[in-house]
């Protein structure tokens, strides 16, 4: 739809906020509630700046997230049921909503994560910042939801106007904290945060977060890839951080310079399994492609196969959704 390119951007978007824009679309969002407009607007440089601006406040009245923010969305919600019916509705969240949920849902969990792991192990803290976290509305990372409402009326405009113009924002009767949004974003093509060599999201104030292939790592763990060696693969006790070593050194190196020996070889290939401390085992199939390259060279490739396969005929037959008795491939490619 002609709303998705637009929205798919306003979840994406980095760089400085347009504050005179989104105070605008703040104020339009509280008059739309049949609210008084707030006293001030106090901008931050991140979401868990803007966390502890919160938190410091003294005059700011209650939150009316319920008024700006939950009951707007719920009562156009069921507007747009009623009028398009289950199946039209379901037909338009598959069409806009849908296509953004998983990736701007998880990345504001991310967020949340790496709020409530900076704010540190306290029990009250953790429930205090837990529940102010909830008080939020996402600003940019609600755009799955505005696709879907986009171009159905004027009730979420101001919601809309403020996260195409900045992000997270916590609305009290009096004041309201609105953050900037970040000035880096990098994710892989499943739209996961991704980054070997530094942040995979970073705010202007140095709130970051790093992860590779989706997989929160801690900042100086990046730094480390460049220098692994089989033996400090081996040595780490994290299971998921080694497997992101694993991945990041190359299997297939892995095995050549560890000195691995093969578990068996038939007409397809060799079968090759790394034996890991407290996690399981990586198990390859190592291929050599039947159709020379143009040069007349033949290129190998390492296949991963589950842990339980036995043979490198059963690993192969696997990636082809086969049994190895049903795989009798005539020619290999």
């Amino acid at each position: 739809m002609r709303h998705m390119d637009k929205w798919r951007g306003v979840a994406a978007a980095t760089g400085a906020a347009d504050r005179p824009a989104a105070e605008a679309g703040i104020r339009r969002a509280y008059r739309t509630a049949g609210l008084t407009e707030p006293e001030r607007i106090i901008w931050a440089d991140s979401p868990l700046a803007g966390l502890a601006v919160v938190r410091s406040l003294t005059d700011q009245g209650g939150s009316v997230r319920e008024e700006v923010r939950t009951k707007p969305w719920a009562e156009e919600r069921r507007r747009i049921h009623d009028e398009l019916g289950p199946a039209g509705w379901a037909e338009r969240w598959g069409a806009t909503g849908a296509r953004l949920w998983d990736t701007t849902r998880a990345l504001a969990e991310r967020i949340r994560s790496g709020i409530t792991d900076a704010a540190g192990p306290e029990t009250a803290d953790l429930a205090e910042t837990r529940q102010l976290l909830l008080d939020a509305v996402l600003g940019q990372h609600d755009a799955a939801w505005l696709a879907a409402f986009d171009g159905r009326g004027d009730r979420l405009a101001g919601l809309a106007e403020v996260a195409e113009h900045a992000g997270w924002w916590w609305p009290y009767e009096n004041v309201t904290v609105v953050c900037e949004r970040p000035v880096e974003l990098h994710r892989d093509e499943a739209g996961r945060l991704d980054r070997g060599d530094g942040p995979a999201l970073a705010y202007p104030d140095g709130f970051a977060l790093y992860a590779w292939r989706g997989m929160p790592v801690p900042a100086g763990f990046l730094a480390e890839l460049t220098s692994l060696d089989p033996a400090r693969i081996r040595a780490e006790e994290n299971a998921e951080l080694r497997r992101v070593m694993l991945e990041h050194y190359g299997y297939d190196r892995y095995l050549t310079e560890s000195g691995a020996q093969p578990m068996g070889k038939d007409e397809t290939g060799i079968l090759w399994r790394i034996a890991l401390d407290g996690d399981e085992d990586v198990v390859m199939v190592e291929v050599v492609n039947s159709t020379p390259e143009p040069d007349g060279t033949s290129r190998t490739y390492w296949l991963r196969v589950p842990p339980g396969t036995r043979t490198a005929k059963e690993g192969v037959a696997w990636t082809f959704g086969l049994d190895a008795e049903q795989y009798e491939p005539m020619r290999q490619t």
